[in-house]
């Protein structure tokens, strides 16, 4: 799988792209036909909490892309929640494979 990190308006640091790298590789899991991943950070209004945001977009066979877009106190922790509500897409997307 084809993974791109991209962050907007900041340099992230190469342990935060090591991590977003490997928490998106770990969709595979639950997916193989996964072709790519575009994982997009960006910090939304500075002086508020809650302002790291991660988006995570994979493209799939059969079906354009899965995205799924979560803010939180730290990228870690945006990354992870949206990798978790990729991991519920792609069952409901086998689940309809499977329906097939």
């Amino acid at each position: 799988m084809n993974i791109n990190v991209n962050a907007v308006h900041f340099t992230p640091d190469q342990k935060l792209v090591d991590f977003a790298v490997k928490k998106t590789n770990k969709l595979d899991t639950f997916f193989d036909g996964i072709i790519s991943a575009e994982v997009i950070l960006k910090i939304e209004k500075p002086e508020i909490n809650n302002n790291k945001v991660a988006e995570v977009k994979i493209s799939i066979p059969s079906a354009d892309y899965l995205f799924a877009k979560k803010q939180a106190d730290s990228f870690e922790e945006a990354i992870d929640l949206s990798i978790d509500a990729l991991k519920k897409q792609l069952s409901k997307f086998k689940e309809k494979l499977k329906e097939k």
